[in-house]
Parts: structure tokens; C-alpha cells; sequence
């Protein structure tokens, strides 16, 4: 049964004409890029507290090596929509992955902290325009009865990155070092341009789409404004409502800039759809439970329980596979079966998850912390790509690029906001581990409202 609309049947007639050999050739690279640059997301979240004690800054400091990168992916991903139109796909997809080089090398020689997250927040500029891109080509160059597939394997890439990437960077920071998250990623993505160099092909013609720097502006500058604004409130909280205030006033100029536009730089009245509005509301949800408990979880390992960063990825070890194994399957039990019983199993599996977290302890048992999260990211993995591929169901196919970049940057700007939201509430107890209790409690009202959109979604076929 199908259950992408029939609206999205075409897309240019590309996924009719493009050579299954170069279909191949593009899927490879977009999947192991995307894969790559969203490892790089969270890499630094097992580094974290040793670049704390390293360069002597605090951790809510520090935490903005994670939370600017996914800040960073959030506002630029709004380019996207445009870029994918006004430039041949080639170029994008080139150019791109230059940036990311770019970023990479930067952080090879990091010297300082602010260095170090300019490195960061280089690499997001690419990741957030990769991630759209990747999105907005794999669901045209294939055709619909492939759909729920296809975007699985998109939706695997990107839950399974930011899974893994703590893992990844607790074995690399344990035996050689942070700065080797930079060093061990560069040839890769060296070869990656190189293999696309002489690969990649142009498979549409650009549009003279003009690019509104303005509301690029003023986006970067309302998000920046209205994130920061959560971290000053613990030092300065008349500082932190005036920057909270400004910024949420520059987003709404830049909200009513976008309806006024005729080639927006993100067409927000996409959420007028029912259909997109609701189910990206549960993908944001999901996605802010995923980036919470993995920023959270190493942090309280390291610092409580003082294990090295090796082990605490470790303990990540098992979720990422699961989440990885379940994401696998879930494209094509939502080609047959829809996302409703998938999407009701994965919130009751992260709630009955939640339980040992907002229980956790100095004597919580390391393998019980590792089945919860494990347990968590398995339910993840079933909301997550159900609910990426059933907002694009009322989508027009002229509108799947936009649609996907607002549904990518709002998802990352929730999820930068959740790891702030999460590192400042656990800093408000007297004891980090009450403070991560709180915090744990906050991802059990993320799931709540998760399931209370999709009830409501499910309400039209009543």
C-alpha cells in the first residue's frame, strides 16, 4: 500500500531518465558524506569535558562546539531550497564538500578554543547545505514506489551519524587524541571530492533564482541571538532576556520577510500543511530526544562517574548499532504498513527507556544505562523516519527542496536548542546528578508532545 501522495509522482522526470550506474555513483557519495559530516555533529560530545580541562572553559562554553555546529546547520540549511535551483547540482555538491575540507583543516591546527569552534562551525556551513541536498537529490532521482526506501536510507544516515559519531570520537580521543577527529576525517572526505570530481554528474539546469543575503542575515542573527540568550540567562539574566527578546523579535521580521517574498529564502508557509506541520513537529521531537540523552549521557559518565572517553562512547555503542540495525527496516515496514504503529511503539519504547535516566544515580550500573539508551535509540529509530517521510506526503513536487530545508533547519535549531536547554537545567541543582535527572525529565515531556502531535495527526483519517 502506498502512501506518498500521488503529487510527488514526478520531479522533473529525472528518476526516468538517470542511468541507474550514476544513480548508484551519486547515492554512495551523498549517503557516505551526509554520513560523515553528521558523524562530525556530535564527535566532540565525548571530547568535551577533556578540551573543558584542556583549554580551561567551562562546559556551558564549550558545549557550543556541538550546539553552534547543529545552530550552524539549522540556519544555513534555509540556502538550500535556493541553491539546489539556481546552481547545477555538480557544483553544489563540489563546492560543498570543499567547505567541509576547508572546516577540517582548520581544526587539524586548531591552537585555541575559538579556533577551534570556527573549524566547527565551517564544517556545519557545508553539513547543512549537504544534508538538504542529499535529501532533496535522493527523492529525485528515484521513483515514487521507491520512496519510503529511499528515504529511509536518508533518514538512517541521519540518525545513524550523530548516533555513531560519540562512539567514533571516545576510541579516537581515548588513544590519540581530539585533534584527531579533524586528521582521521579529512582524507576521507578528500576522496569523496576526488571520486566526485570525476563522477558527479548534472543531472538538472539551474534556475535564475535570486538568493536573499538579507534573510540570510537576519536569520543567523535572530537563531544566534534567541540560543545564546539561553546560556547568558545563567550568568546575566537581564543580559540573557534582552538578548532572548531581540532575537525572537529579528525572527519575526524575518518570518513576515519571507511571506512577503516572491522567491523566499525559506517558504514558511509550508507549515499552513497539515500533513508537513504535525509530522515535523514529531520528527523535531524525536530529534531533540536523540541529541539530548547522547549529549547528556557522556558528560554525566565522564564527570560523575569518571570513566575515560573511550568507555562512555562505548556505553553509546550499542544504541547507535541498534539504532543503525532498526532504521534499516523501518523504510520498508512504512512502505507496507504506514507510520502509525511504528511511530506509537518507538515513543512507548523511548518513555519506558526513560525510566533508569530520571532515576540515574552514582551507583547506576553502567550496563543499565547502556540497555536504557540502546532501548531509547531503537525507539528512535522507529519515529524518526516514519515521521520524515509522512511530512512529505501532502508536499507539492515543485516545493519538495523547500519543504525539506525547513523541515532540516527547524529540526536542527530545536535540536541545538535541546542540548543548551538540557546543559543549563543541569546546572541549576546543587549536584550534576540531579541536575541530569531534570534534564532526563525534559526528554520524557519531548516524547509526550511527540505522541500528542502524531495523535492529532492521525485524527483527519477519523
Amino acid at each position: 500500500m502506498q502512501f506518498i501522495s500521488e503529487r510527488t509522482l514526478c520531479m522533473d522526470n529525472i528518476s526516468k531518465t538517470i542511468d541507474p550506474k550514476i544513480r548508484l555513483i551519486v547515492t554512495i557519495l551523498l549517503l557516505f558524506s551526509g554520513f560523515v559530516s553528521l558523524a562530525s555533529q556530535t564527535m566532540m560530545i565525548t571530547a568535551l569535558p577533556v578540551i573543558e580541562h584542556e583549554m580551561n572553559v567551562s562546559l556551558t562554553l564549550v558545549q557550543w562546539l556541538t550546539t553552534g555546529y547543529t545552530l550552524m546547520i539549522g540556519v544555513i540549511t534555509p540556502l538550500s531550497s535556493n541553491l539546489y535551483e539556481k546552481f547545477k547540482k555538480r557544483n553544489i555538491f563540489l563546492t560543498t564538500i570543499a567547505i567541509f575540507i576547508l572546516g577540517t583543516l582548520i581544526g587539524c591546527f586548531a591552537t585555541d578554543f575559538w579556533i577551534l569552534l570556527l573549524a566547527r562551525l565551517v564544517q556545519a556551513c557545508a553539513s547543512g547545505i549537504l544534508m538538504s541536498f542529499q535529501m532533496t537529490t535522493m527523492i529525485s532521482i528515484y521513483p515514487l514506489e521507491k520512496r519510503g526506501t529511499i528515504l529511509g536510507m536518508s533518514g538512517l544516515v541521519i540518525a545513524f551519524g550523530p548516533a555513531i559519531g560519540p562512539t567514533l570520537s571516545g576510541l579516537i580521543v581515548n588513544t590519540l587524541g581530539w585533534r584527531y577527529i579533524f586528521i582521521l576525517v579529512l582524507p576521507m572526505m578528500i576522496l569523496v571530492w576526488l571520486i566526485g570530481f570525476f563522477a558527479f554528474p548534472n543531472f538538472s539546469e539551474p534556475k535564475d533564482i535570486k538568493i536573499d543575503f538579507a534573510s540570510v542575515g537576519l536569520s543567523l542573527l535572530g537563531s544566534g541571538l534567541t540560543l545564546a540568550s539561553l546560556t547568558f540567562f545563567q550568568t546575566s539574566a537581564l543580559q540573557g532576556w534582552i538578548m532572548l527578546v531581540l532575537g525572537l523579535a529579528i525572527l519575526f521580521v524575518f518570518v513576515k520577510r519571507q511571506l512577503r517574498l516572491k522567491q523566499p529564502m525559506l517558504k514558511v508557509q509550508l507549515v499552513k500543511n497539515r500533513s508537513f506541520r504535525l509530522m515535523t513537529l514529531v520528527g523535531i521531537g524525536a530529534f531533540m530526544v536523540l541529541l539530548g540523552t547522547e549529549q547528556m549521557l557522556p558528560i554525566f559518565t565522564q564527570n560523575v562517574l569518571h570513566l575515560n572517553s573511550m568507555v562512555s562512547g562505548m556505553i553509546l555503542l550499542p544504541g547507535a548499532i541498534a539504532n543503525a540495525l532498526s532504521a534499516a527496516l523501518v523504510g520498508r515496514l512504512y512502505d507496507k504498513h504506514g507510520p502509525k504503529y511504528l511511530i506509537i511503539s518507538g515513543g512507548i519504547l523511548m518513555l519506558i527507556a526513560a525510566i533508569p535516566f530520571v532515576m540515574i544515580s552514582e551507583t547506576t550500573p553502567v550496563w543499565l544505562l547502556t540497555v536504557a539508551y540502546m532501548l531509547r535509540m531503537i525507539g528512535n529509530a522507529l519515529v524518526f523516519s516514519p515521521a520524515m517521510s509522512e511530512a512529505f506526503v501532502d508536499v507539492r513536487p515543485d516545493e519538495v527542496s523547500h519543504a525539506t530545508a525547513l523541515n532540516n533547519s527547524l529540526r536542527q535549531a530545536f535540536g541545538a536548542s535541546s542540548i543548551t536547554i538540557l546543559i543549563v537545567l543541569s546546572n541549576i541543582p546543587a549536584t550534576f546528578t540531579a541536575g541530569m535527572r531534570l534534564s532526563m525529565w525534559v526528554t520524557v515531556g519531548l516524547v509526550l508532545l511527540m505522541l500528542t502531535c502524531f495523535g492529532l495527526y492521525l485524527r483527519k483519517d477519523a
